[in-house]
């Protein structure tokens, strides 16, 4: 490990082996809303490459060229809202087409030339089941492609933080990184005597401050939507994003995570996993750098053409068989890491995810997950099992239970208990629907209340959402519910026998739970009150 000390003003390296690299600095500025912020540059100059129009760390001019780009794109969907009404139904479907390619254009630039946290932005919104056709079109190509930091700045760092030269560590190392997203990018290297690749993964420097300062615009402009456009508590999830995003800087937090799961997977499942996890390399791991296990594979972006290239038709049976087994795995192994174990990745989106020979799939990027206390988790089953049930009652209580609170038009209407739960929790989509979006005329979101949700659901919320784009992008229908029942219903009866000291499965007939006994005459009751106002209504 590095070993530093301060001689001068600035931080030298006591390891005698290693060229001296240009020293890291700390200096104060103040962000646009006057709070103190400390920004790292290194001696060779402020470097941002991933922030292309800012070349100086200066917030008041990101943030003013933020809202300069986000309110016309705002403003245009609201005047078109007002136009609609007086075309024709015919043509108010051109109408939006042409709004929503005008608009596609204008939020790429926004995401793609700020970059930081906006490619964040991009990765969430850019899914075939939530964004208009133009919008996925434009945001796809923003999965893995943030300008990459200079290989001098990378050399430096690794140096910086590992504290041995590239030339000893590595028998070899490619100056081209493999991928470059938001916080990191990463390159392929073989350690000194070792037989197997491992991946790099390093920081771009000053990116921590700059992302948090963009997240505090993100709020603002998700207040400003959930005022005049959504019934939902958006700022809820805004929150939790900004706490995970800021951990999402610590490579040692994610190394441990990363092995966290894949023990997790491989203690279950032995040699047969879902999906596979990359493992770290322990004596080279430190907060900005990370050493893993390499793994080699097809984006699953690219798996349309590499199936091309190996003479497979990507519309033919084969490619579907082939794509139905993916979702089923990456949805088996999330069904295992929310219901079982507690603990999740909670961002698989497309550049997270290879399929590797025989088509395995490979889950990468651990710097963001989440950790269910077992009170969560064990709700969260019930409302899984509850939604395979298509039990109004039972996703009522359910909700009640994780903190999940509807308007009162809701909860006189069981209907969209189901309707509402499915949306938010299932991947399937309605009959005839290839969208959830939130702002279409007939979105639940615009019709029904949602007043409070609680931020631990959120990204369980986004996970479901980017399954779902997979499944429409690859046009293979799958439901999570109806692949986790059976996991929720494990977990919860696991939970059981851990209570009460023996399974109800075992138990048969003869066994009677109190608690259980009394929710089931609570839903008797409950559906003998519906029937009778369905009948009043019948009959008055």
């Amino acid at each position: 490990m590095l070993c530093e000390q301060k001689r001068d003003g600035q931080l030298q390296h006591r390891s005698r082996n290693i060229t001296p690299c240009p020293p890291y600095e700390k200096f104060s500025l103040t962000d646009w809303s006057g709070r103190a912020m400390t920004v790292e540059r290194s001696s060779i100059g402020l470097q941002f490459p991933h922030y292309r129009p800012f070349q100086q760390p200066i917030f008041l001019d990101r943030t003013m060229q933020f809202w300069l780009r986000a309110i016309p794109i705002y403003a245009s969907y609201k005047i078109c809202q007002l136009r609609i009404q007086f075309y024709s139904k015919d043509s108010r479907e051109q109408l939006w087409e042409e709004q929503h390619e005008w608009a596609a254009d204008k939020v790429y630039s926004l995401c793609s030339e700020l970059g930081g946290f906006f490619l964040k932005v991009a990765q969430l919104i850019g899914k075939p089941d939530l964004a208009p056709k133009a919008w996925v079109k434009k945001l796809v190509t923003l999965c893995d492609s943030a300008p990459p930091t200079s290989y001098s700045i990378v050399k430096c760092a690794l140096e910086y933080e590992l504290g041995s030269t590239v030339e000893d560590l590595f028998e070899y190392f490619d100056c081209k990184p493999i991928g470059s997203a938001s916080v990191a990018q990463v390159h392929r290297a073989r350690l000194k005597g070792a037989k197997k690749d491992v991946a790099v993964k390093v920081q771009h420097p000053g990116v921590e401050v700059l992302m948090m300062n963009d997240i505090r615009n993100l709020r603002t402009f998700a207040a400003l939507v959930q005022c005049f456009d959504l019934k939902f508590d958006v700022l809820s999830a805004v929150d939790e994003l900004e706490e995970q995003v800021g951990l999402e800087f610590d490579f040692q937090r994610e190394a441990r995570s990363m092995d966290r799961i894949a023990n997790s997977i491989s203690a279950y499942y032995k040699a047969r996993p879902p999906v596979f996890v990359p493992r770290s390399i322990p004596s080279l791991v430190t907060r900005r750098v990370l050493v893993m296990q390499f793994m080699e594979g097809t984006p699953i972006m690219q798996l349309g053409d590499e199936m091309a290239r190996r003479g497979i038709n990507p519309s033919g049976a084969m490619a579907k068989l082939a794509k139905q087994n993916i979702l089923k795995s990456l949805t088996e192994a999330y069904g295992h890491m929310i219901l079982r174990d507690g603990f999740f990745q909670a961002d698989p989106h497309p550049g997270n995810l290879l399929i590797m020979e025989e088509g395995k799939v490979a889950l990468l990027d651990y710097g963001q997950v989440k950790e269910f206390t077992n009170p969560i988790r064990l709700g969260y089953a019930k409302l899984v099992v509850a939604i395979a049930a298509q039990n109004p009652y039972d996703i009522d209580q359910s909700f009640k239970e994780l903190g999940v609170v509807l308007g009162k038009r809701v909860e006189s209407d069981p209907k969209s208990y189901m309707q509402m739960a499915s949306n938010l929790f299932d991947t399937k989509l309605p009959p005839g629907r290839t969208r959830a979006g939130p702002f279409g005329e007939d979105a639940l979101l615009q019709k029904v209340q949602v007043k409070n949700f609680p931020k631990d659901l959120f990204f369980v919320l986004r996970t479901i959402q980017i399954l779902r784009g997979l499944s429409v992008g690859m046009e293979v229908p799958l439901s999570c519910v109806e692949n986790w029942k059976n996991i929720a219903k494990e977990a919860l009866s696991v939970a059981h026998e851990e209570m009460y000291g023996f399974n109800i499965k075992a138990t048969g007939k003869g066994f009677r739970d109190p608690v259980w006994e009394r929710r089931k005459r609570a839903r008797r009751l409950w559906f003998l009150q519906q029937m009778a106002k369905e009948l009043t209504a019948l009959i008055f």
